[in-house]
């Protein structure tokens, strides 16, 4: 059974969330130096290929290490909503009903990874996560973010879709890359960082299928 790795590499000044903590990785101790190697790695609770946590956005919302571990193994659909202008809506209609617990919404901006333009994706209508509530699914996708990004020619609009989906226990997974050529349906496993207390963290995210 294949697995296709769709995680993004964490690395030093790695893209992050506008205001978001700098991903730094260093050499904390050397071959050369102690006969070992040790990295100092920085980074935020959202940096890269990550989970959010209800109480991202939710104050009453549970944390990463309240949910069982098998929250993290999903049966998922592709979405595929690639073709889109930047910062255009994606509404339910662009989605599936099936009994997947999980969508996964791709819209090609992996792809300017790195770019500015990687801060314009694509996102979802309040509605398209109301939908997504109702059909039972958590939500992953190829961008950095499920609502719009703010930036500096774009101020922001709130988090609407992340409300809509945390505010009622779902998870929303980000940054996800690789996504080409995958089947419609497949297994996705996601495993966090067990942080205390956390709000999100970093995932390997996997599609694994047959």
């Amino acid at each position: 059974m294949p697995y296709r790795d769709l995680t993004r590499t964490v690395d030093t000044d790695m893209p992050v969330f506008p205001g978001d903590p700098t991903v730094t990785v260093e050499p904390h101790a050397t071959h050369q130096e102690d006969g070992y190697r040790v990295s100092a790695v920085e980074c935020g609770s959202h940096a890269g290929t990550h989970v959010d946590a209800p109480s991202h956005t939710e104050a009453d919302g549970r944390t990463l290490d309240a949910l069982d571990v098998d929250r993290f193994a999903r049966d998922a659909v592709m979405a595929d909503c690639r073709g889109r202008s930047p910062r255009s809506p994606i509404g339910p209609d662009a989605l599936p009903a099936t009994d997947a617990d999980l969508v996964v919404v791709r819209t090609g901006w992996d792809e300017y990874w790195g770019e500015g333009t990687y801060f314009d994706h694509p996102h979802l209508t309040p509605e398209a996560a109301e939908f997504c509530v109702e059909q039972g699914y958590d939500v992953a996708i190829d961008a950095l973010n499920v609502d719009p990004t703010p930036t500096d020619d774009a101020p922001s609009q709130g988090v609407p879709a992340h409300h809509a989906l945390l505010g009622r226990g779902h998870l929303v997974f980000e940054n996800l890359t690789d996504l080409a050529d995958l089947p419609r349906r497949f297994r996705f496993l996601a495993f966090p960082l067990k942080l205390a207390d956390g709000d999100g963290a970093p995932v390997r995210a996997v599609a694994r299928y047959d």
